[in-house]
């Protein structure tokens, strides 16, 4: 096998590793009150992280009708990857359902990163849409507008005018030019 093969071989083999292994939340994998209990904690500090660093974002997530919460996607891949999250739908502040968020790609992909993925539906008609579908896929199911926020790191209204609108927070903060496009949401059952 020359050096070439090898090496995609072991970064396609370290990248399938991270992904397999960050599916689950940890050893409570098998009991479903355990898993929403880790879920609804990861939830609870993705949301504070946003409002920490995002001025404005707290008052945008409290007028949304729904929340949709996923506190750790992770996405891995060489070539060919994948992505894998699981989180919660809160109204007014209270978790009514569980549910994964997974995607598949193909391009020149290399790695692996986390992000948490937040989205909020703001009007009740996009709300009712989501929870009445078997599977809700970002942008063909409804398109979510990725809110944009200054320079000073506030969040305003004015950035939340579509019925479904969405942050991506990463450990370098938020992201801006990234798309959520063809990510599947099912539910989980929990």
């Amino acid at each position: 096998m020359n050096k070439r093969k090898f090496i995609g071989a072991g970064v396609s083999l370290a990248a399938l590793t991270v992904f397999a292994g960050c599916t689950t939340t940890g050893g409570s994998a098998g009991d479903p009150a355990a898993r929403r209990e880790a879920i609804d904690a990861a939830v609870d500090s993705a949301l504070s992280r946003l409002y920490r660093e995002a001025r404005g974002s707290q008052e945008i997530v409290t007028s949304a009708r729904g929340v949709l919460v996923f506190p750790s996607v992770v996405s891995a891949g060489f070539i060919v990857g994948g992505s894998h999250g699981q989180g919660a739908l809160r109204k007014a502040g209270k978790t009514t359902n569980y549910f994964r968020m997974t995607e598949a790609s193909v391009g020149l992909l290399a790695g692996a990163q986390s992000q948490a993925v937040f989205i909020l539906f703001m009007t009740q008609d996009a709300l009712t849409r989501f929870e009445a579908s078997r599977g809700w896929t970002a942008g063909v199911d409804g398109s979510v507008a990725l809110l944009a926020v200054g320079a000073n790191a506030q969040v305003t209204t004015q950035t939340a005018q579509q019925p479904i609108v969405g942050f991506v927070l990463t450990n370098g903060g938020l992201m801006a030019n990234v798309s959520l496009n063809g990510n599947r949401v099912t539910a989980l059952d929990l």
